[in-house]
């Protein structure tokens, strides 16, 4: 069973002992996997983004509110929902349930582009992982990826890699939707629809949003998952034949 936030501090490491069995290992778990600098593909995604700029239906002003519906009726009912779904999966070794949210989350998704992004981050995160962490613990949900059983989603694949180094779930939701967020900001920046200083302001006044969205994805079924951001799938279709584009979706 994880520890509460709440527990006692740890216990001296054991020699040998997995990277995620202590408090402080788990949280280097959550900052390794959210670092911008860890390549899993997500500084290539603008997240609807950069349709919503070329359609000229976001400006500086109106940026926070669209990451916020982002969140709070996309990443939160999707993406965050699944990942919290598969951890606990994973974390019991039901595979069968794992593989059915890996193939729920990618259904719903609804435009090419985000469900070519989803299993390319997903993949080569997947990959990574095997390398960076326990591979053998991650070993039946690639078996099934490479056997096409799953899709081999991004949220899928955290909550899989989270669940593996005992990563708390909570803690596992919160740290992407951080994620997100940052790459968002950085989609921004490249977008010149912000400054490195607004891009901080916009990552802290979305802290509220998060903890509100990490605990409603913690509530879902795998029959409540799905996105309800209809102006971002359209962006997202608009985008994927646009004659210029800087972001792969």
């Amino acid at each position: 069973m994880y520890q509460d936030e709440a527990a006692a501090p740890d216990a001296t490491p054991v020699p040998g002992a997995a990277p995620g069995s202590t408090d402080v290992g788990r949280l280097l778990v959550s900052l390794q996997l959210t670092d911008s600098a860890f390549p899993s593909g997500f500084y290539t995604l603008s997240h609807s983004l950069e349709g919503f700029t070329q359609a000229k239906a976001v400006d500086r002003d109106s940026l926070p509110a669209l990451l916020h519906d982002l969140l709070r009726h996309g990443v939160g009912p999707s993406d965050a929902t699944a990942l919290a779904l598969a951890h606990q999966a994973a974390a019991r070794a039901d595979w069968a349930a794992v593989a059915a949210v890996d193939r729920r989350l990618h259904a719903t998704k609804l435009t090419e582009e985000m469900r070519r992004a989803a299993t390319r981050t997903g993949r080569q995160l997947l990959d990574l992982a095997a390398e960076v962490f326990d591979a053998g613990l991650l070993a039946p949900y690639r078996e099934a990826v490479a056997a096409r059983r799953a899709p081999g989603t991004q949220a899928v694949t955290v909550g899989v890699v989270n669940a593996m180094a005992e990563v708390p779930v909570r803690q596992a939701v919160v740290a992407d939707l951080f994620a997100f967020c940052a790459s968002f900001a950085g989609a921004a920046l490249r977008l010149r629809l912000t400054d490195h200083r607004q891009a901080q302001v916009l990552l802290r006044h979305s802290a509220e949003v998060i903890e509100e969205t990490a605990s409603l994805a913690l509530t879902r079924s795998l029959d409540d998952l799905g996105a309800t951001t209809f102006a971002a799938d359209i962006m997202s279709a608009r985008h994927e034949r646009a004659e210029a584009r800087l972001f792969a979706s």
